[in-house]
């Protein structure tokens, strides 16, 4: 036999039909429907003046809401959310709203409301913002640049976007569709950055080309030109994508709020749609940076670009060779090799603390250590932990390799 079910509405008829009969005792039978007398009498009375439609469940919605966000301010929200590709959240919208001088701007919780009262902030949206991985951070503009390629449209294998951004002002330099990710373009591309904000003390950037060399090799021209302007090169680890976490970040709001699933028919059109530095820079709140937006943070680096570089000059007490077409280097009447990327270029060997072990450095640069204990087959090392260098045997056993 099956459970007998009783609907709500079931049960204040059945209610109201007992009450409503002669010497009925309605506070005993509130008691035996397990209601208080307040809801009994409020049933029985629309009973009497409704009928069966009193009993209908009605709607809690307060008859006025003085306090209700105004249909203008809530359309404005709803704008601003609209601009940033829908994916802007209160706090942001709030600080954009902020800064443009409006005037009786909602409180951020206010603006989460009337987004989700209107279907644009669901459940989903939320999850996809996970706790941040741990974070660091330079102690100012200009101390370190990461550097990427996003690949914007599978329709264009060719189109990409390069994002030079300082790890304190979370700033984009420049974002540009090149047909190719070739050293001479990117290098082209990269001077006019210098020129208009300068040198950064260091740039950091994954294992791909041009800034590294997927055979192995140490260093690239590329590389070379970085160290000769004064710039360390430093590459996070393989497979550790969080090494450059401001980047893959800068990467999600671009896919985001500026490609959002869109194809693009031609590299112009691309550039037309990416090249949002204006907005990115200038309008967006960042959290990360207390909703202040990069622009603020960003100040240019005194380093300037040189339009000559200047004759490289080391100490009276090193010992300096020039490296030859095949990348060697000759000291104590041994070839050394110090890899392609440095022929033609001057390095000076110094000694070390340790008997038989010399330092290579090119400009101001360490790039290698030379040992000449080592045998014929030496292997290769890390000049720090995050500048990384070819491992294997040598392509040529008769000359000793230098550990970079």
């Amino acid at each position: 036999m099956p459970f007998y079910e009783v609907s709500a509405m079931d049960q204040r008829r059945e209610f109201v039909e007992f009450a409503s009969r002669e010497g009925a005792n309605v506070r005993e039978l509130c008691r035996r429907f397990g209601i208080s007398p307040t809801t009994g009498y409020k049933w029985l009375e629309r009973y009497r003046s409704e009928g069966l439609a009193g009993l209908v469940e009605r709607s809690r919605r307060p008859h006025s809401s003085p306090q209700r966000t105004v249909s203008a301010i809530e359309a404005r929200v709803l704008q601003v959310r609209d601009e940033s590709n829908d994916v802007w959240g209160g706090r942001k919208i709030r600080q954009a709203m902020k800064r443009h001088g409006e005037l009786d701007i909602p409180a951020a919780s206010t603006i989460t409301a009337i987004l989700r009262r209107h279907d644009r902030l669901t459940e989903a949206t939320a999850a996809q913002h996970s706790g941040p991985w741990q974070r660091f951070e330079r102690e100012a503009p200009n101390e370190l640049w990461q550097m990427d390629f996003k690949v914007t449209s599978p329709s264009m294998a060719g189109a990409a976007i390069r994002s030079p951004r300082s790890t304190i002002t979370r700033a984009s330099t420049w974002c540009c569709p090149p047909a190719a990710t070739s050293s001479r373009t990117v290098r082209r591309e990269l001077e006019i950055t210098f020129r208009r904000y300068g040198l950064p003390l260091a740039m950091l950037m994954d294992g791909g080309p041009p800034w590294s060399d997927p055979g192995g090799e140490p260093y690239t021209g590329f590389s070379v030109w970085l160290l000769r302007l004064g710039i360390r090169v430093l590459h996070g680890r393989p497979r550790h994508p969080q090494t450059q976490g401001k980047e893959e970040r800068f990467h999600r709001t671009l896919k985001a709020e500026v490609i959002n699933g869109r194809s693009f028919g031609d590299l112009a059109e691309c550039q037309r749609a990416s090249i949002d530095g204006a907005r990115y820079n200038y309008e967006r709140p960042h959290e990360a940076l207390d909703m202040a937006t990069p622009a603020e943070r960003y100040r240019p680096s005194p380093r300037g670009f040189p339009d000559v570089l200047p004759a490289i000059e080391y100490a009276s007490g090193d010992q300096v060779r020039k490296v030859d077409s095949d990348g060697f280097i000759s000291f104590r009447n041994r070839p050394w090799r110090l890899g392609k990327a440095f022929r033609g270029e001057l390095v000076a060997l110094r000694p070390t603390a340790d008997d038989g072990v010399f330092s290579v450095h090119y400009c101001s640069h360490w790039i290698a250590t030379l040992n000449l204990r080592q045998g014929e087959s030496g292997t290769c090392g890390l000049v720090d932990n995050a500048e990384r260098c070819p491992q294997g045997p040598q392509t040529k056993q008769q000359k000793q390799p230098v550990s970079s």
